[in-house]
């Protein structure tokens, strides 16, 4: 019995030993830890050989590079809760504003209305091509408000220092937006002052003894336009008078496209104060695109006064009576009398002042009295008869251009004599 036990232990033991998978899977964990990497692959896209090296053990060299490879990663993470974030290669900051900052729409509020710009001394620009002028020509930006942190990168870093920089959402930009595809980028800076300004060496270089001085102009779209006028013709600066629409409004801005980074601009200005900043021997010349149909309008007030067209060409506007000498008993006229002439005939043998009125108030008595007392005339542009007057902006593109062709050939015949002695 005690034979037929010991033979069925025997048969129930494994004529093999018996190795489990998990074993070999272990195994294979092992050796693969102690085996020298061919290859290290940095971050930084770096590929360092590795030649085995008898004095060292395989696993001191693994770790030796997973430490490394640790060390070069840590300074470019940022932990998911830091507020403002940054970027490493220039040290700006950003914060980035939480639902129900009020910052935008404060700052908004009063960059858009005209008493708190003046009173702030504030200017808010949108756009990227326009807030670069702008820092071209050293204007001192405040705060930005941006929706991606590219529009942001484009800017020079030097220009940056010191600014707010607020990370807001698109919707944010689109809802205080004056253009119809907001580009995501709107900057809050000083208003301005043409002494402290750096314009661009082409424009300086081009720039004629021709200035602009408007009158007047009321319409924003005007504006800007003939400011984009101004700077194309080369103008040495622009002067605006007290009852034009103010130069820095958003949309004077966007339709100036920068000019007003290009041509000094000298805003609401007293009619006392204009002749301060003439050039000595300036000759001042308004425009006058109704020719001998203009019919001059009076009102109580003198800066009202100006050269209406009126259609009817017989229909007269609040006229008062004219004033006689009590000595003579002649009537007195209270409109200067200007020498008209046509816009294309020479006008620029002296530096030449342009005064462009508006198309609903016109020039005001102020200026015709200026002209008068320089020596200037009314420029005529003459209109098919029935035909509505010219555009300001219109009228001043032509009179600045024909300047500009009067006072080219000028220079040409000039160069041309000189050569001949």
């Amino acid at each position: 019995m005690a034979a037929l036990v010991k033979a069925m232990g025997w048969a129930s033991r494994p004529l093999l030993p018996v190795v489990q998978t998990w074993d070999l899977d272990a195994r294979r964990w092992v050796r693969a830890l102690r085996r020298s990497p061919v290859k290290v692959l940095f971050p930084s896209r770096q590929e360092v050989e590795r030649k085995p090296d008898a004095g060292k053990k395989p696993r001191k060299a693994a770790a030796e590079a997973s430490t490394h490879v640790q060390r070069l990663k840590q300074p470019i993470r940022v932990p998911p809760s830091q507020t403002p974030s940054t970027w490493e290669e220039s040290g700006l900051r950003y914060d980035k504003a939480l639902p129900g900052d009020k910052r935008l729409s404060s700052v908004m509020t009063i960059v858009k209305s005209r008493p708190f710009r003046e009173k702030r001394g504030k200017i808010l620009l949108e756009g990227r091509r326009l807030i670069a002028d702008a820092l071209k020509a050293g204007a001192v930006p405040q705060v930005f408000f941006f929706s991606r942190l590219e529009y942001i990168k484009e800017l020079p870093i030097d220009k940056l220092k010191g600014v707010s920089l607020i990370k807001v959402k698109f919707e944010d930009i689109k809802d205080w937006s004056d253009l119809v595809t907001p580009q995501g980028i709107m900057g809050i800076f000083a208003k301005p002052d043409h002494v402290t300004m750096t314009y661009p060496e082409t424009q300086l270089h081009h720039s004629l003894p021709l200035l602009l001085i408007c009158d007047n102009i009321r319409d924003p779209g005007n504006l800007g336009t003939i400011l984009r006028s101004a700077a194309g013709a080369g103008c040495s600066k622009v002067l605006l008078t007290k009852g034009c629409v103010d130069a820095w409004e958003p949309k004077v801005l966007r339709a100036g496209m920068g000019a007003h980074f290009q041509v000094p601009i000298i805003n609401n200005l007293d009619w006392e104060v204009v002749p301060s900043y003439l050039p000595t021997d300036t000759r001042v010349y308004v425009a006058d695109n109704c020719g001998l149909y203009a019919q001059p309008q009076k009102s109580n007030k003198a800066s009202d006064y100006g050269w209406m067209c009126d259609r009817q060409l017989s229909k007269f506007h609040k006229y008062e009576e004219e004033e006689e000498d009590p000595e003579t008993g002649d009537s007195k006229g209270w409109l200067p009398e200007l020498e008209v002439q046509n816009y294309d005939l020479d006008w620029t043998e002296a530096p030449a002042a342009v005064v462009i009125g508006g198309e609903t108030h016109g020039v005001s008595l102020e200026s015709l009295q200026l002209a008068e007392s320089t020596g200037g005339k009314r420029l005529l542009i003459p209109v098919v008869p029935g035909v509505d007057s010219l555009n300001s902006a219109m009228a001043a593109s032509i009179l600045l251009f024909e300047g500009k062709r009067q006072l080219r050939l000028r220079a040409e015949h000039l160069s041309r004599d000189r050569s001949y002695h």
